[in-house]
């Protein structure tokens, strides 16, 4: 059965130990701790994962442990980001066969495609598996642009059931997304690490699928934003907002979201794979400034391994 994805889908982090190996019990810490946290999902090789440095084995590895460790309790979206449709019906056949329950899919952009190529390309990744297929606007990585038009067209194709919104300025973009779909029962996420999560809602977007550090923090905003107490939302969203804001330094964020998670405790090295950047120390003194101000609690005991 397709799953529904909505609320709190964290983009997972790939752990590597000092020499830049995959480090599969920091992997673990990191999962649990998202479940702990309450997630509505997680999703592994999106950006914030450094999908981009992953070889085809360590995908395979990747979403083997992260199925088995969420066991079902929530849906796994596996990022799709091939350079041209056969790679990316490789990458989503991969993910079908490594039991993921939704894919995320870029489009391709090697080489800029059309924007009326787009559906074909979309409509060839989605019937090459039975996954349910999210539409991934992000222009900024990609240099792709998919007007709300477009993504309406999309949305009546057979398996493409969401589209998570990352063009800036967001939120104007998921309230014409969500105009121009109608009533076509197709969801509506929001991404670039929450940033505007609250406007999106107000807006009509159903979810946020942020980088994995802070579920624990954002999970209750979304929750009083959705159940009607807004001042107290925003209240929380406004506390958090350092966090949000550090972890969105093009070049550099992947260290950071890393270096905040060894703060707390979930993994051990905030090691990087190229082109990924380290921090230089003065990046790394306002990372811990803004974990030190916040006061963020470390892994509960309970989820440590």
């Amino acid at each position: 059965m397709t799953p529904t994805l909505h609320g709190l889908m964290p983009i997972l982090a790939t752990p590597f130990d000092e020499a830049g190996a995959l480090d599969r019990a920091g992997l673990r810490r990191l999962v649990e701790f998202q479940l702990a946290s309450g997630v509505d999902g997680v999703a592994v090789f999106g950006m914030a994962s450094e999908g981009f440095a992953l070889t085809t084995d360590e995908r395979r590895t990747i979403l083997d442990d992260v199925v088995g460790i969420v066991g079902g309790q929530v849906p796994v979206i596996a990022g799709v980001n091939g350079t041209s449709t056969a790679t990316s019906i490789e990458q989503a056949r991969l993910a079908e066969a490594g039991g993921a329950d939704a894919l995320m899919v870029l489009p391709p952009f090697m080489v800029k495609p059309p924007a009326a190529t787009l559906i074909d390309f979309y409509g060839d990744v989605a019937a090459s598996t039975s996954l349910s297929v999210m539409v991934q606007d992000a222009p900024g990585v990609t240099g792709v642009a998919m007007s709300p038009a477009l993504i309406a067209e999309l949305a009546h194709l057979e398996n493409v059931d969401s589209v998570k919104v990352e063009a800036p300025p967001t939120a104007p973009k998921v309230g014409a997304v969500v105009d121009a779909i109608g009533d076509a029962g197709f969801t509506v996420l929001g991404g670039q690490n929450a940033q505007f999560c609250l406007e999106e809602y107000a807006r009509g977007a159903v979810g946020t699928m942020p980088a994995c550090e802070f579920p624990d923090l954002l999970g209750p905003v979304l929750a009083d934003f959705v159940a009607g107490r807004v001042d107290e939302a925003r209240a929380g969203f406004r506390r958090m907002l350092p966090l949000v804001l550090i972890g969105l330094q093009g070049g550099i964020a992947w260290a950071v979201h890393k270096e905040i998670l060894v703060a707390r405790g979930i993994i051990e090295h905030a090691t990087v794979r190229y082109p990924a950047a380290r921090l230089d120390a003065g990046s790394r003194a306002a990372v811990d400034l803004v974990v030190h101000e916040l006061g963020l609690p470390t892994l509960p005991q309970t989820v440590r391994v």
